[in-house]
């Protein structure tokens, strides 16, 4: 079974930073895509930035420039740096990934629990 556990979400003042991780364990073949969603309470789930298994990666108009996504393969872990924050980026920020299982011929995708970031004026 293929597991997402996050970590770093914290409360922090306006310009501050944090950095939210994301651990893979589990029977891992292989992970197509990663990224960091975050919701607020009455709103719609949006992406923020993402990760393909080609490197390639996406950042929502509200992140960049402040927000960096980034990598480390042999751990199965990716990081969103967060840096110059607003109350606007208050959040539950969760990890998504679409993952080959070892024994799996296709992706499924999976979630964490969500981390909550909170920024305060």
């Amino acid at each position: 079974q293929v597991q997402l556990a996050e970590s770093g979400g914290d409360m922090v003042q306006a310009g501050g930073s944090l950095r939210l991780s994301c651990a893979a364990s589990g029977s891992v073949f292989r992970i197509d895509f990663m990224g960091w969603y975050r919701q607020v309470p009455g709103n719609q789930r949006e992406l923020v930035a993402s990760i393909t298994s080609g490197g390639s990666t996406f950042y929502a108009d509200s992140g960049k420039g402040r927000f960096t996504i980034s990598r480390d393969i042999p751990k199965k872990t990716v990081y969103l740096q967060m840096n110059s924050l607003k109350p606007e980026d208050t959040a539950v920020y969760s990890c998504n990934a679409w993952i080959v299982a070892a024994m799996d011929i296709q992706p499924r995708s999976y979630w964490g629990q969500g981390t909550q970031v909170t920024v305060s004026s």
